[in-house]
């Protein structure tokens, strides 16, 4: 061993025996609050006799899961990896959300289709396809990923599981079903034409309504490759690249198959999708549609921002295209005032039928502004002051309601005064509940009586509970040196719980924290390996303080033989970020510039602004924005 080797751990046995000292000192039991995090957070350990959680105090200066992070973990590894079809059948039902006499929701599982879990019921019938759980359910894993990033198999199943559903026959269903104008255009009650000119009413598709195969299109089977029908493929696209940022893996950049009409097959990839997206952007600066007529500024966010990701990472380079679509939405999707206040925003134009929705002011654009503002924090910002100014976020005399983007974007943007504003009005509002027959499993009821929660929902909740980081520093992909650091593996999940997994490169010390997933099965024996290291021969470990063997199972990798249960680690490995992961620099796919945008741009802006421009009475007209607020 080198004289420096044994210096650093020398000083690591120095250190962790004051560390030790301070974990015995304050190893005095109380009851503590679930919601505890940060710095000094207890690790609940469960009497086998008694409800009663008994926490341990251990000191923590390095990013970790609070309460309630796990336990939405905990439900959503049981939704992700309890098999259900997806699959074509031939006797598909239309999905729940698109009726008209919708009825009681019926949440028996009989085995057809996807498990009725997968919320199916959000947003009707603008989203209401279990396909934006999947989309939404990635969020939260991306920041969870950024807390424990030397600890990623747990999400990296969960999104393959996720994205592997996105490709299947139901994740397009609406697509595969909704073929030419609905038969339901006769039917529409008032309320639901309010908003449209009087020469719409009865011969115009309600939102929600994909029209897969109405002209000028034609019938188009392959639901990635069609002209419109924007909200699968970019939503798609940034599960992958999510996916992507997660685990390393390339998967989703090699061929695969996406299911389209009557079940036919196309090949394709990741950087194929965004090579699509930017043939459309640059054909039509006015975005593609995301139904077939329609587009709406919010898929196109959400679109973009996979884009930004992807480039991000390195695997395209094509944001460029999206950045003209933010500046034409600003000139012609927004009115903005002199005083650079958001007057009113687009909810969705028809450049067929010449029609704009609008809403008044900001408040729903807040759904927009959270997928700009990792990409465009200039315009989502806008838009955030002028709902929080509109709906009263920081105002001690208003009463609120809860808003879940609103939530996000105060936090993300570092709004104190929103922040405890708004969470105080979902905790009283959106029933924040444990669940299961454990009560190990976390979720938001919004007081529906449902047997789950809704995973549209809790899954943007959780992006707020999530205590370190925010869902615009996530976008900067930080820990991109993850891949080669010393890195946590074959956790025995769901048994074992992961809490914290960092790498102090200062140090060279790991520090890694368990707890009892299965509350059944603590103090049962168990084992975990660390990878990557620069020499296994010199990993050492303490456990709560005091030396464990540790097993040496090749050059670069350890076994830790220990017990299911709250533990905290201190794992000398000697990484201090010699090693780099390939680097965003690293040759990227090339995709042209946008050189036929400023021929096109006039008559498109043209076009949006002739457009015959009817205002919502308010933002509450516009069910899409009225539920994700």
């Amino acid at each position: 061993m080198s004289k420096a080797s044994s210096k650093s751990r020398r000083d690591f046995l120095k250190g962790a025996a004051v560390l030790g000292g301070a974990a015995t000192l304050g190893s005095c039991t109380t009851t503590e609050d679930m919601n505890s995090s940060g710095a000094g957070q207890r690790s609940p350990v469960v009497s086998r006799d008694s409800s009663v959680v008994r926490q341990n105090y251990t000191p923590s200066f390095h990013p970790q899961h609070n309460e309630r992070t796990k336990g939405w973990l905990r439900f959503l590894w049981q939704k992700a990896t309890t098999p259900d079809d997806w699959s074509y059948q031939g006797d598909e039902e239309l999905p729940w959300g698109i009726k008209l006499e919708r009825g009681p929701i019926d949440f028996t599982d009989d085995g057809k289709g996807p498990h009725p879990w997968w919320d199916q019921y959000s947003s009707a019938p603008y989203l209401s396809y279990p396909r934006f759980d999947l989309s939404d359910s990635s969020y939260p894993l991306m920041l969870m990923a950024d807390q424990t990033p030397a600890w990623r198999e747990v999400y990296t199943r969960i999104l393959d599981e996720l994205a592997t559903r996105h490709t299947a026959y139901w994740a397009a269903i609406d697509w595969n079903t909704f073929i030419g104008p609905s038969p339901d255009r006769q039917n529409y009650p008032p309320q639901m034409m309010a908003g449209w000119p009087e020469r719409l009413h009865g011969n115009y598709d309600f939102p929600g309504w994909t029209a897969n195969g109405i002209e000028p299109w034609g019938l188009q089977p392959d639901p990635i490759g069609a002209d419109g029908y924007l909200f699968f493929r970019g939503w798609l696209n940034l599960l992958l690249t999510i996916y992507k940022y997660v685990s390393g893996n390339d998967k989703w950049e090699q061929p695969w198959l996406i299911a389209g009409y009557e079940n036919e097959h196309f090949e394709w990839t990741q950087p194929r999708i965004v090579e699509h997206l930017h043939r459309q952007y640059t054909d039509h600066p006015e975005g593609p549609q995301c139904e077939n007529t329609k587009i709406w500024p919010l898929c196109n966010s959400a679109a973009g921002l996979g884009i930004y990701l992807s480039d991000q990472l390195g695997v395209t380079n094509a944001h460029g295209v999206f950045e003209n679509w933010i500046e034409f939405a600003k000139d012609n999707y927004m009115g903005i005032n002199n005083q650079n206040e958001i007057e009113w925003m687009t909810s969705y134009y028809d450049p067929l039928e010449d029609l704009k929705l609008n809403s008044p002011g900001g408040g729903g654009g807040v759904s927009i502004a959270f997928y700009l503002l990792p990409q465009s924090p200039e315009i989502a910002t806008l838009i955030y002051e002028a709902a929080a100014n509109a709906q009263g976020w920081r105002d001690p005399k208003r009463e609120i309601r809860p808003s879940v983007f609103g939530l996000c974007l105060a936090k993300a943007l570092g709004d104190h005064t929103a922040v405890a504003r708004l969470s105080a009005a979902a905790e009283r509002d959106s029933e924040p509940r444990w669940f299961g027959e454990d009560m190990d499993k976390f979720g938001w009821g919004f007081n529906l009586g449902e047997p789950w929660p809704r995973g549209q929902g809790t899954a943007r909740m959780m992006v707020s509970e999530i205590q370190h980081g925010s869902w615009s520093e996530a976008f900067k992909v930080k820990h991109l040196d993850k891949y080669t650091a010393p890195t946590l593996e074959g956790v025995d999940y769901p048994t074992l719980g992961v809490d914290q997994a960092w790498n102090d490169k200062d140090s060279g010390i790991l520090f890694v924290g368990t707890y009892a997933a299965d509350r059944s099965r603590i103090d049962e024996e168990t084992n975990w390996h660390i990878t990557n290291l620069p020499n296994a021969s010199e990993a050492f470990v303490l456990q709560d303080g005091a030396e464990l063997p540790v097993e040496v199972t090749g050059p670069n990798s350890i076994r830790v033989r220990t017990t299911v249960g709250g533990h905290r680690y201190q794992i000398y490995t000697g990484y201090h970020g010699q090693q780099t992961a390939a680097s965003k620099e690293s040759a990227p796919t090339k995709i042209a510039g946008s050189s036929a945008f400023a021929d096109r741009t006039h008559t498109a802006a043209q076009n949006a602004k002739a457009a015959e421009s009817v205002m919502l009475s308010g933002s509450a007209d516009c069910a899409c924005c009225r539920s994700s607020a």
